[in-house]
Order: structure tokens, then sequence, then C-alpha cells
């Protein structure tokens, strides 16, 4: 008896000694469910079903093993698996009516979504796979609140908007951390490929309390994938029509059982200039730039990233070359872009949190004859300690921020010594938030946050959440009230500021500028008969600024005045999301936005520049599952925009028609590791207007003739009194085009 006990423990022993292929099928409300996650519990083992809901995992030397079968609103599921197992057959999955998402960038610490007292929206990788671009700047643009503006026709600048407030008022974080900042605020954002994100949170409203300056408008936290929830070998690669290729590449290694690693690398190469609007500039800019990523995580207890982005990028008269640069013969805009990086995070216990980025960005770069090189670079630190007291959750953070900048402009010159000085602004902090839990249907969440800016001084930011929900959660109603600051760098943010021919006037020390929000949040989840989910989510805001600083076009041609707001600018507006999710592959999201800002100065209103009164955002899913297909429609509207014209006889419209851009993919799933993708972007051609950049056959302004104080005068070849300007831009100037794209992955 003892002999045939030892040999069922070895012949057991044996068969997990040896790998083994368990199998099985994935279903949710008898639907099968596609990337449901499936993974050996304790490890980093891992896969997720094909559009079948089938999947195969290999298992071997593992005691006990169970695997938890998991997918977005549905409950997971633990399955033991033992010796004599290989295929588990049908799994099903119960609906989950909490549907839970776990965010992080309401109050610094991991809190499922519908329990968060700051309003999260959250959007996964399957929402950017419906519209896949290059970057996470065009990325952005299919979310409700959330455009993405070009600055500038030349080169393609831009910044992102919530809420139409300005990009510098929106405040960009990697995994947690201020990365994308000041100067990288131009360039940044096209530096960071969409393939490396795992999913990105975006907050609407003040969030100064918990992250300082710049966090006036909104927050957008792009948080990375983690090594263990990716694949051993990625591959993501699409050309377009217009000659644009992009290739994302990921690797997935172990450097011990307790340390995963992740190396990414993202090419993007256009280099074929186009003309169509026959300006005589480029319609789209040329970019050559490479991103390496490299990411280690160590249980979950210490993570640490590295990033290197290189960017070589033109745009200008169709006849431009190297040889051109900085000179006033052939116009062209070129910029050279190198940034390195480092962030991560070191958890001491469950209690404690260091969070750390350290960053540098350089830029060199011609705007025709104007030289611009600047280098920026940021040190940052936080520690941040949380506990639980009775129904109370405290956190505390210790905040440093060390910001050195300088460059070859009038901003970083010293008047008295006659040299050129860098600036360095230490930004030390401390904050304090503590979320109450009132009741099972009550939450109150305080916060104060003092600063020390080594430029302006002390700085105080309040901010109160308040939550009700009733007993399901399918009701929830949120109150946010915040202030805000932001210290703005011109040269840094304000890219007309460098381009073109206008001159820059700052007319004083500009001082920061101070907000005050609201936000009223009210959500309601409807769970329909078989299976389907359907939500609403309705925000009605405000936001009142001081001292706010505005770039005015208009008192002259040739120049752009900022000063000091000596008045107020509100921003008020509605903002309505609505979602679906039904039986039989059809995921349904519609978002349509409402603002209402202008500027008040002696009695007088007025509408700010490229700031839309409305937008509408949508996306429409549609999987065939039986023949493997997926048909993704996708699309934004954008309402009038008052553009920033050239005086009272310039002829071109001093607002923007409303315009729409609609695209379309079809995706075919071939098996759980290869799937090709296809479609058309901007199917309805729309296009700015072709005179877009004003006297663009005469970018030097040779012939312009100016009064004595530098104004242009009409002439018989000029009556307009017109100087060339390309900062009338409202979007791209890309039209109809194809893309294919083909994803691999090995596990």
């Amino acid at each position: 008896m003892r002999l045939r006990f030892i040999f069922i423990l070895f012949s057991i022993q044996l068969a997990f000694s040896q790998e083994i292929l368990v199998k099985g099928n994935v279903y949710g409300e008898e639907e099968p469910l596609t990337s449901a996650s499936v993974f050996l519990k304790g490890t980093n083992i891992g896969t997720s079903t094909d559009i079948n809901g089938q999947f195969s995992i290999y298992l071997s030397n593992i005691k006990n093993p169970e695997l938890i079968v998991s997918y977005l609103g549905y409950k997971s599921q633990t399955i033991k698996i033992s010796s004599e197992t290989t295929d588990l057959g049908m799994i099903s999955l119960a609906l989950d009516d909490t549907l839970d998402e776990v965010v992080v960038s309401g109050t610094l610490k991991p809190v499922s979504k519908s329990d968060s007292p700051v309003p999260v929206e959250v959007y996964g990788q399957t929402f950017f796979k419906a519209n896949p671009t290059a970057s996470v700047f065009e990325a952005l643009e299919n979310i409700n609140g959330v455009r993405a503006q070009l600055n500038c026709s030349i080169c393609s600048t831009g910044e992102i908007l919530i809420n139409g407030q300005e990009g510098a008022y929106t405040m960009v974080l990697i995994d947690g951390l201020p990365i994308v900042s000041g100067l990288s605020t131009v360039y940044g954002f096209s530096g960071i490929p969409q393939a490396l994100v795992e999913r990105v949170e975006i907050v609407k409203g003040p969030a100064s309390t918990l992250f300082g300056s710049e966090a006036i408008g909104g927050v957008i936290n792009l948080i990375t994938k983690l090594p263990e929830n990716s694949s051993k070998l990625s591959l993501d690669s699409f050309v377009s029509g217009w000659g644009e290729v992009n290739t994302d590449l990921a690797y997935k290694y172990s450097l011990s059982k307790k340390t995963t690693g992740l190396l990414g690398l993202n090419y993007f190469n256009y280099s074929y200039p186009i003309d169509k609007n026959e300006d005589g500039f480029t319609d789209l800019t040329m970019q050559n730039r490479i991103s390496i990523f490299n990411k280690f995580n160590h249980v979950n207890k210490f993570s640490f990233s590295t990033r290197f982005v290189y960017e070589d990028r033109w745009g200008g008269q169709m006849n431009w070359l190297p040889i051109h640069r900085g000179e006033d013969t052939v116009y062209g805009e070129s910029i050279y872009t190198s940034r390195f990086e480092f962030f991560g995070k070191y958890q001491f216990n469950k209690n404690l949190i260091l969070q750390f980025s350290f960053n540098d960005h350089n830029q060199n770069s011609a705007y025709g004859n104007t030289l611009f090189n600047a280098d920026q670079t940021i040190g940052f630190g936080q520690m941040i300690w949380n506990k639980n007291i009775a129904n109370n959750e405290l956190l505390l953070g210790l905040a440093y921020r060390y910001t050195r900048y300088d460059d070859d402009t009038t901003a970083t010159f010293n008047d008295l010594s006659f040299q050129n000085q860098a600036s360095i602004t230490h930004l030390p902090g401390i904050f304090i938030q503590n979320q109450t839990q009132i009741n099972a249907n009550n939450t109150l969440l305080l916060g104060f946050r003092y600063d020390s800016n080594s430029i302006h001084g002390n700085i105080f930011t309040p901010r109160i959440n308040y939550k009700i929900n009733n007993d399901d959660k399918s009701s929830t109603l949120r109150l946010s009230a915040g202030t805000g600051y932001r210290v703005t760098q011109v040269f840094t943010e304000q890219h007309a500021a460098l381009t073109g021919a206008r001159e820059v006037v700052l007319l004083e020390d500009l001082n920061p500028e101070r907000s005050w929000n609201a936000n009223l949040n009210f959500v309601q989840k409807f769970f329909l008969k078989k299976g389907a989910i359907i939500d609403f989510d309705l925000s009605l805001f405000t936001s009142h600024f001081s001292n706010k600083i505005i770039p005015d076009y208009d008192t002259d041609s040739n120049k752009i005045i900022y000063d000091n707001l000596d008045g107020r600018s509100i921003s008020n507006g509605l903002s309505l999301n609505s979602n679906l999710l039904a039986q039989g592959g059809l995921r349904v999201n519609l978002g349509a936005t409402y603002i209402d800002t202008y500027l008040e100065e002696n009695g007088i209103k007025s509408m700010p520049y490229l700031t839309e009164g409305f937008q509408g955002v949508w996306k429409v899913e549609k999987k065939w599952i039986p023949h493997d297909l997926i048909l993704d429609f996708t699309g934004t509207f954008t309402g009038t925009m008052r553009l920033p014209t050239l005086g009272d006889l310039d002829p071109r419209p001093s607002f923007s028609d409303p315009f729409s851009i609609l695209n379309i993919q079809l995706t075919k799933i071939w098996n759980n590791s290869v799937e090709s993708y296809g479609g058309i972007k901007n199917i309805l051609n729309f296009t700015p207007a072709r005179n877009s950049i004003a006297r663009s056959f005469d970018p030097f302004d040779r012939q312009v003739a100016f009064d004595g104080n530098g104004n242009a005068l009409p002439t018989p070849d000029n009556p307009y009194a017109l100087t060339f300007d390309p900062t009338y831009v409202y979007t791209s100037n890309q039209g109809i085009r194809l893309f294919f794209g083909l994803r691999l992955k090995y596990n």
C-alpha cells in the first residue's frame, strides 16, 4: 500500500515535470469572450482568448496549479487544474454588475472606479486599436472633451485640450509621474508610442492639489504595460497611402523568477513631401523618429523604466533641403529633438511608496532664419504615505521638483550682466488628503497642497470631492471643486512665439495664473436583458481664471503680445458620454461636449482663439464571430473656432467652419497570434482652406511694405496688408487615405 502511494505521488510529479497543454473556451452570457485574460495564479504565465473565446496554455513544474479567468464586466473565476486535465471545456463567466476598473489618477492610490470620489475616465487598448495611430497625440482625438489641436501648419506641433482649455493647462503623466511638461509639451506627445500604453486615465477638472502646477484643466495619465501582462514577442506595423510607416516591436524577458522586463522599440517615418493644396509648402511634416523603451518590474515592489527618443522633422517649401537650414533663401522649419528619461517607484511596504523621475529634453531648431536651441532638465521625487484609520483613508505626500531651462532667446537673458543665464526653479511641496467613508453610500474627500516656488513664492491649492451612490452603485453623483495655479513659460509652451515672422513682446513680468473649478458628475448604469449594458455619464463644469496669460494677435499683425489678462476668463460647459455593450458583438460609444468659453476685460467679452464651442465623438464596433471579423467606425465632429487672422483687412474668415473626420477599419483575426487590419481615414476628405498660410509665396516678407512702426501697408501687390504667417491652422492638411497593418504576437 505504501509503495502504491509513493508510485502515485511519483506519477503526479512526473506528469507535471513535463509540459501539458490545457485548453478551454470562455463564454459570457452564451457568447464567446474575445481577449479574456487567462493567467496561472502566482506566476507571470498567461494568455488571452481568441475571437472564438478559445485559449491554450502550457503548464509545467507547478504545484497545485490554478488558472484565473477574467474579463472586463464579468466576475473572475478560479479553476484548479489536476494532472489529468487537458480540456476544460466551456468556462462560463457571470456578469459583474459593478463593472469596477482599478484607477489611480484621482487619489494617487489604487481604487475601483465606482468607489473613487473623483470622476476618472479609463480607455484601454481595445479603444485605441479601432483607429490605429503612430503616437498618443493622434490617439487621444477620439475621446470626448479631449482634442488634439495643431498649432502650426508647417511643423505640425500641437497640444492636447481638455474641455476647451489650452494644452498648457493639461498635465501629462506617465505612470503617475510628470514626464511631459514645459519644453516637451510641443513635441513630447509625438514621441510616445501608442503600443506601449496599457490604458489611459483622464481626470477632467482641477487636480493641482495632488499634481501641482499645470494640472488646472485636467490630467492625462498614460499607464504603460506591465511586463507580466505582455506577450513574449509582439509586432504591430502599418503603412498609409501617404507613405507613413509605423512599427512597434516589444519583447518580454526574465532576469530572474521575480524580475521581468519589457523592451519596446517604435519607429516612425514619413519622408515623401506632398503639396495637394498647391500653396508651395508641404501639407504634412516630414518625420523620422525612433523611440526605445525598457521597463523592469520586480514582484510589484520595484519598477524602473527608461526611454530614449530621437526625432528629425521638417516642413516648409517643397524645394527646401538641409543646406537651407537657418538661411533666408528657402523657408523651412527644421527641428532635431533628443530626449532621455527614466522613472519608477519603490514600494517599501503597503503604506509607503517612493516615486521618482528624471528627463532631459534637447531641441535644436530653425524656423526659417530664426534659430532656437533649448535644453530642459526636470528631476522629480515624491514620497507618499497612506494609512487607513477607522473610516478614513489618510494620504500624506512630500514632493520636490527641480527644473533647469536654458535657450538662446530673451527668456533666459540677464539684462544686468548682458549674458545668457539658465532659469532654475526649485519647487518643494507637501500635500495631505483624507477620504472619509461616511457610510456605504456617501464618501467625502478633502485635500490641501502647499508649494514653495523659488521664483513666485508660496502657493496654496485646496480641493473637495463628494460622492453619493445607491446600494448597487448603478447611480453615482460626484461633486468636485478646487483651485489651481500655473507658472507659464512662453517660449517653451507657445510654439506660435517662434514660427513665422511675428515678433514676441512680453509687456511685463508674467504673474502665475490662478483658477477656481467646479464639476458635477452623474453616472447611471442600466443592466438590460440578455446581458446588454448601457451607461450614461453627464458632467457640468465651470472654470474661472485670473491673471490668465493671453496672446494678442490683433493689436499688431507683426507681433504676438503676451500679457496677464486684466479681467477674467470663464469656461462653462456640459459633457455627455453614453456607452452600449450588447450581445452579438456590438459596442457603441457616443460623446458630446458643449463649451461656452469667453474672456471679459473692461466689460467687453471676446472668444479665445482655437476653442471649439461643440465637440462630438463616436465609436461603433461590430464583431462577426464566426468569420473572425471586426468592423470599427470612428469619428469626430468639431464646431466653429475663432482663428488668428492678420488684422481687419485679412480676407480669410475669422471663424472656421464645423468639420467632421470619419474613419473606418476592418480587422481580420487569423488565429490567436496573427491579425491584419486596414481601412480608410478621413473618408469625407476634409482639409482646411488652401490659403491657410498667408503669403506662402513670400515667406521672408521681401515684397511687403512696412511703415515706421513695423506695420504692413496695403500696396497693389499686397492689398490686404498681409505678412507671412502659418498660425492660421486648426486641423491637419491630410485628406483621405488608405492604411494597412499587421499584428503578430508570440507567447
